[in-house]
């Protein structure tokens, strides 16, 4: 069964694991012809927060380390549910033998123990998602002083995401100056797996 292999990939999906590249504006543009330029806008400047943790040393180190942990969760789940797969295959077998009571009482108990499964599948990507955002938060907290620097010194007075830019002159981008400052500061973080969160129905 991969029942399991494809709650886990949506649990690391819905956890949006990896820092996933970024590619340049300029990268993606329309055909000269038709770019959207212009003249710089004084005291406009932009930043991408994601390019900044997927290009930064220790975004990448983190990226890998959330990934390290997702495969170790991945692998504890997958020996657990082996016992589980070998016990259902063993009822389908001897179903036929036994009585519509006994059928009831070991297939609800086979449902029982599959849907506590799941659960903790669903547990495991919350953990990991949970992860990602301290971690994130961690760089970003690191970041700021960065790019609270860059944007004094470039006369910044307003500062714009530029993952939501549509087009125009990307002159005032504070993206590859908070990565370089960054790389200066620091290149990785220790960290471990979140505990799963308290159950506030208790």
């Amino acid at each position: 069964m991969n029942l399991h292999r494809s709650l886990f990939a949506a649990a690391l999906a819905a956890a949006g694991l990896s820092f996933a590249p970024v590619t340049p504006a300029q990268t993606t543009a329309a055909p000269a012809s038709h770019a959207l330029e212009g003249n710089p806008v004084p005291g406009v400047c932009m930043l991408s927060r994601e390019a900044v943790f997927a290009q930064s040393k220790v975004g990448q180190a983190a990226s890998e380390r959330l990934k390290q942990l997702a495969t170790q969760q991945q692998t504890l789940l997958e020996n657990q549910r082996k016992p589980l797969d070998a016990e259902v295959q063993a009822f389908q077998q001897k179903a036929a033998s036994l009585t519509e009571a006994q059928r009831q009482q070991q297939g609800q108990a086979l449902q029982q123990r599959m849907q506590g499964y799941q659960a903790q599948v669903s547990q495991t990507g919350e953990r990991i998602q949970l992860t990602r955002a301290k971690v994130m938060q961690q760089i970003g907290g690191q970041a700021q002083p960065i790019i609270a620097s860059s944007y004094a010194s470039h006369h910044c007075g307003l500062l714009l995401n530029r993952d939501a830019v549509l087009g125009g002159n990307t002159s005032n981008d504070l993206t590859a100056d908070v990565v370089r400052g960054l790389d200066g500061k620091i290149t990785t973080l220790n960290f471990n797996l979140e505990p799963a969160p308290a159950n506030n129905g208790k």
